[in-house]
């Protein structure tokens, strides 16, 4: 019942992801200066190489029109819902995505285990410690702003690259956005490490803490995919280009 209601959820929460992975992509507020937890949301390096080398991509036709659809979807319910949810004055949202993130400690401590990086699997239980406590439940994030304890994004479909599995061909997943097979089962692997399901008893209440962790996600992005509709001649291209870049990079982290 259990793994059924993982599975669920994390279908369901696609509906609220943004579908163009622009947590991947161009961060469009480099000019200013973020709050700690915002800056979490947009981790793509300002040194994007653009003379870059095409990736693999057979199933372009499939992808592309994959593409439009999560384009659609974005402009015309997601964008809408993030943009209305601003309301809520920016600390409150950063808080709350201070909170989300300390919830998904389990992630990144099993990828940073199996990864072998003991100091960055310590650092993470320390941050949990600290943040649960003296950061009131999550909300804030002083492990990071006193002690200098920053967060080690580790995921699943990074500790596959770790250990020499290929990422195969590029893959745009409906709602999902970027992705390649190594990376999707990643991300499979890594909802059975989401705590919320194994806490909440409902389904739908899953369901409702997953989308509105999202939209919160969402509300706090400077208009990333609207940046790079309007400088980039083919955003496909470039999206494709600087997920795989970004990917690999990681991995050899």
């Amino acid at each position: 019942m259990r793994i059924s209601i993982a599975i669920l959820t994390l279908l369901i929460t696609l509906v609220s992801i943004p579908p163009l992975g622009a947590q991947e992509l161009v961060d469009p507020t480099a000019t200013r200066t973020l709050p700690a937890a915002e800056e979490d949301y947009f981790p793509f390096e300002d040194d994007f190489d653009e003379a870059f080398v095409a990736t693999a991509d057979p199933l372009e036709p499939f992808n592309r029109a994959m593409f439009w659809v999560n384009d659609k979807l974005y402009f015309y319910l997601l964008k809408p819902v993030a943009r209305t949810y601003r309301v809520v004055p920016e600390p409150a949202r950063v808080s709350v995505g201070n909170f989300f993130s300390n919830v998904a400690t389990p992630v990144r401590l099993a990828n940073c285990l199996l990864q072998f990086r003991f100091i960055d699997a310590g650092r993470e239980v320390g941050r949990f410690a600290v943040n649960t406590t003296w950061g009131i439940g999550g909300l804030f994030d002083p492990a990071r702003k006193h002690l200098g304890w920053q967060k080690k994004d580790e995921d699943l479909g990074q500790t596959l690259g770790y250990f020499g599995i290929p990422a195969g061909p590029y893959l745009v997943l409906p709602v999902f956005g970027p992705s390649n097979p190594r990376d999707a089962v990643g991300r499979v692997g890594d909802g059975f490490l989401d705590p919320w399901p194994y806490v909440l008893d409902e389904t739908w209440e899953v369901i409702a803490v997953k989308t509105y962790e999202r939209i919160n996600w969402l509300s706090l992005d400077r208009d990333t995919y609207e940046a790079i509709k309007r400088e980039q001649l083919d955003p496909y291209i470039f999206i494709r280009e600087a997920y795989t870049q970004r990917r690999e990079a990681m991995i050899l982290e």
